[in-house]
């Protein structure tokens, strides 16, 4: 195990390392590689990655709590069981990532790339996913209560079962996905009925 406390890195390759049971605390990562890197159970805590690459990367069980993922790519990586606390992921790419099990609390995931992924019977309450990018990802029976979803893409989303009464869904294209056994509140009711072009008076 290791320990790493108020580092800054700048352009370096982690990939080749073994970086397991690590902590991370108060360090900065620019354009640094964790490509198929192996990190399980790692901790990181206010820590801030800039344009990283975690392309196949193993995350398996590991913790971040208020630590900043901008712009990151973890297309291919496996966070199995992991969880993100108060993080700001904006920007980041999740293509074709393991999202099974993972735990998200509150934190700010907008302009991410979760298209195809699998959040279903995920509690994803309060989280801001402004123009996130969840066209084609399994909802089914997420908690999305008071998430903020504004002009996020939920095209072909699976959202049956889904609870998303308190969210803030302002500007998005209900044509694009079924709505059939979402929950939702009244207000959402009349953004859905204005998408088709009705007149609510």
């Amino acid at each position: 195990m290791f320990q790493h406390i108020n580092q800054n890195y700048q352009d370096l390759d982690f990939g080749s390392q073994d970086l397991r049971y690590g902590e991370l605390m108060n360090c900065t990562f620019y354009r640094c590689s964790f490509a198929n890197g192996s990190l399980e159970e790692i901790n990181s805590t206010n820590c801030r990655f800039v344009e990283c690459d975690f392309r196949g990367a193993l995350l398996i069980g590991s913790i971040h709590q208020e630590t900043a993922f901008e712009n990151c790519n973890f297309n291919g990586a496996n966070l199995f069981v992991s969880k993100f606390e108060d993080c700001k992921m904006m920007g980041s790419e999740f293509s074709n990532t393991n999202l099974d099990g993972i735990s998200i609390v509150r934190g700010d995931w907008s302009y991410t790339n979760l298209r195809n992924t699998g959040l279903a019977k995920q509690d994803l309450r309060g989280i801001k996913f402004f123009e996130a990018d969840l066209s084609g990802a399994n909802l089914e029976k997420a908690d999305l209560r008071n998430s903020d979803l504004s002009m996020a893409i939920l095209a072909k989303a699976n959202v049956r079962g889904a609870d998303a009464r308190g969210a803030v869904m302002e500007g998005i294209d209900f044509k694009t996905f079924t709505i059939t056994g979402m929950k939702m509140d009244r207000e959402q009711c009349i953004l859905v009925a204005l998408s088709y072009g009705a007149k609510v008076e």
